[in-house]
């Protein structure tokens, strides 16, 4: 996926700064990180789950992309909890 910016929505800069996760953080997970789920439905982008490592801590990164200007939309972050979350936080256990 090449993007040529990211843009982070108000929503996604208060749950950061809340979860203590860093810009430099979530961009080294867009960069870096694994599509876990895909959204193709999402409006008014499709977007998808994508899971990363900074320094051994799990972070979840939700991205809608705009294809027609090559932008990513970060939604929100977090860290997955792991009574949600196995195979080393790739796949959702069923409830």
């Amino acid at each position: 996926m090449k993007l040529r910016r990211i843009q982070f929505r108000l929503h996604a800069i208060r749950r950061m700064f809340g979860r203590e996760i860093s810009d430099e953080e979530v961009l080294k997970v867009i960069r870096e990180g694994e599509v876990i789920e895909e959204y193709p439905n999402d409006e008014p982008y499709p977007s998808m789950l994508i899971l990363g490592f900074v320094n051994d801590r799990p972070i979840h990164v939700v991205l809608a992309v705009n294809e027609e200007e090559s932008m990513g939309i970060v939604v929100t972050a977090y860290q997955p909890d792991p009574s949600l979350w196995r195979d080393n936080f790739r796949r959702r256990r069923k409830p």
